[in-house]
């Protein structure tokens, strides 16, 4: 009989941020719940039945007063997730519908059998179904952006589903509130020569993850935080 995948997963954290994923928030928690029994959802400051689903799904609900932006969920999750002295791995998983269960269970199995720290997945080396023209040249110019801001070289810069080691949760400290979390994340791997991996994953766009998505103009914000940010830590 093969054993129940949730008992081999009991040291894996799954952390999902939410702000008014109401619709479908529920559906991606069970199944992320049937290989993983450990699922701390944030809802951070949502309008609609997040919070609610979230709790029906079987997750862990942590809850921001407002709406904080994705960074501070994801910081607020993997500190909570931390708490657990079993947690060694940690995962970071979108809410509205892109990302596949079965690629983070790979990812996962993938990290268990290999001395690096953080496995990155990249829809470039896997493949991604509805995405627009625009936006994957602003993806591909995300890449060359992160490669001469943090180093590292990327073929999926600006990708949500990401797994690593208790030891670098441990230092990552994200304090960019905002969808910059994920350059945020990159330089904490350059300051702390942390190893890593690619690993080729499958993203699905919807129409409904399309309307949750970041605007073309909102990036180059994103580029003037993540430059600001490293001003003011080279002080």
């Amino acid at each position: 009989m093969e054993s129940d995948p949730r008992r081999r997963n009991e040291d894996v954290w799954v952390v999902v941020p939410c702000y008014n994923e109401g619709p479908v928030v529920r559906g991606v928690v069970e199944r992320v719940r049937e290989h993983f029994p450990n699922v701390v959802a944030v809802d951070d400051g949502s309008r609609d039945n997040s919070a609610e689903e979230i709790v029906a799904a079987g997750a862990r609900l942590v809850q921001h007063p407002v709406n904080l932006g994705a960074g501070a969920a994801y910081q607020t999750g993997i500190d909570f997730a931390l708490r657990d002295p079993g947690a060694e791995i940690f995962v970071t998983f979108d809410a509205d519908g892109q990302h596949q269960v079965e690629d983070v269970v790979a990812m996962v199995e993938h990290l268990r059998k290999v001395d690096t720290e953080v496995l990155i997945g990249s829809r470039f080396l896997g493949s991604v179904d509805g995405m627009s023209p625009s936006r994957r040249a602003l993806l591909k110019a995300a890449v060359v952006f992160e490669r001469l801001t943090s180093g590292i070289a990327l073929t999926d810069a600006h990708q949500g589903l990401r797994v690593f080691r208790r030891s670098f949760a441990r230092v990552l400290d994200m304090k960019s509130h905002d969808m910059s979390w994920a350059s945020e994340f990159l330089t904490r791997m350059a300051e702390h020569h942390t190893t890593y991996e690619e690993y080729p994953v499958h993203v699905m766009y919807t129409d409904y993850s399309r309307s949750k998505g970041q605007r073309s103009i909102n990036s180059v914000n994103i580029g003037m935080d993540v430059l600001i940010n490293k001003l003011l830590r080279g002080r």
